[in-house]
């Protein structure tokens, strides 16, 4: 592009975001991989750490196989940090957030641990995940066009069927519950009782950021507590609260607690906003995050990188943002 580091960062206010678990499908990352040197390279590092050839699961796997937690953090990990990567060295993002695990590819792009270190506390978690997911029988749905207050009253009145609780807050009418499966299933109804538009019952294995994931808390630890962590080199917002890092002790508790808690999303594409950026690029498979950012009151544009011609696009789009500011 012949534009600087420096020169993209004075003419673009970038936020970059990474969707989490759900935006996986068959086939992704494989066109990225075939046509940039530094994205077959990030699959190639992912082979080494994992001890399999995570790009032909990708591309000759099943999309039931990549459902699979195990199998789907890893994967969702890998292919929106080499979508990152093939963007090239000229991005300048002020803020990042990644949403649940995807927290994780942000930390990476603001050089606060190493590509490989985090791939193992990814894969640690995954493994973790379907681990506590085989103990107990759980789900998560989506609940639309109702608002917080009223989810909680509903939740109350379905948990004599089992634990079941608020999950990921996405938007201030979409929130996802999870827990025990039949108790989803007796809040959902309740949810509709109580005028929610839709009731979307997820397809995933487990009930994730619910305490029925308690069991993968220490496999987390440890995976977190073996890596090193630095300031990141650009603000990180976190889904646990909603606020930049600013120690690495907060990084390291956050990303633990992580696996239970809620997932706060609308708090930090509020927390993104704030820093007032010309444009949100979202890198992964799935472009559910701008859909809920561009709902938002004051929003930017955004753009989804999901493959080569997103990169193009991307890349195009700042070079003529330089040009006419030169």
């Amino acid at each position: 592009m012949g534009c600087s580091r420096l020169a993209l960062g004075r003419v673009v206010r970038l936020a970059v975001v990474f969707p989490g678990q759900g935006s996986q499908s068959a086939g992704m990352g494989c066109d990225i991989a075939a046509r940039s040197r530094a994205a077959a390279a990030i699959f190639g590092r992912a082979a080494s750490v994992l001890g399999y050839d995570l790009l032909a699961l990708q591309r000759d796997g099943s999309e039931e196989q990549l459902r699979e937690t195990h199998v789907s953090q890893p994967a969702i990990f890998v292919t929106n940090l080499a979508l990152y990567a093939a963007a090239g060295d000229e991005l300048a993002p002020i803020v990042t957030a990644g949403h649940s695990f995807a927290e994780l590819c942000s930390l990476v792009a603001a050089r606060s641990l190493s590509f490989e270190e985090a791939l193992r506390i990814v894969d640690a978690r995954g493994k973790a995940m379907q681990s506590a997911a085989q103990r107990a029988r759980g789900g998560m749905s989506a609940i639309l066009g109702l608002d917080a207050a009223r989810v909680r009253v509903a939740l109350e009145r379905a948990r004599e069927r089992g634990r079941v609780t608020m999950a990921n807050f996405n938007s201030p009418t979409q929130i996802v519950i999870s827990g025990d499966l039949e108790a989803v299933g007796a809040a959902g109804q309740a949810m509709l009782d109580a005028g929610a538009k839709r009731v979307v019952p997820l397809n995933v294995s487990g009930a994730w950021h619910s305490e029925l994931m308690e069991p993968a808390v220490e496999p987390l630890r440890a995976a977190v507590e073996r890596s090193h962590f630095e300031i990141p080199a650009f603000d990180v917002v976190s889904n646990v609260d909603g606020r930049p890092y600013r120690d690495v002790a907060t990084i390291k508790a956050n990303l633990i607690r992580s696996v239970v808690d809620e997932v706060r999303w609308h708090d930090t594409a509020q927390r993104i906003l704030m820093y007032a950026p010309d444009v949100v690029v979202e890198f992964g498979a799935s472009g559910v995050l701008g859909a809920l950012m561009r709902r938002m009151a004051g929003a930017p544009p955004t753009m989804m990188v999901s493959d080569f011609s997103g990169v193009e696009r991307l890349r195009a789009a700042i070079a003529d943002a330089a040009q006419a500011s030169a």
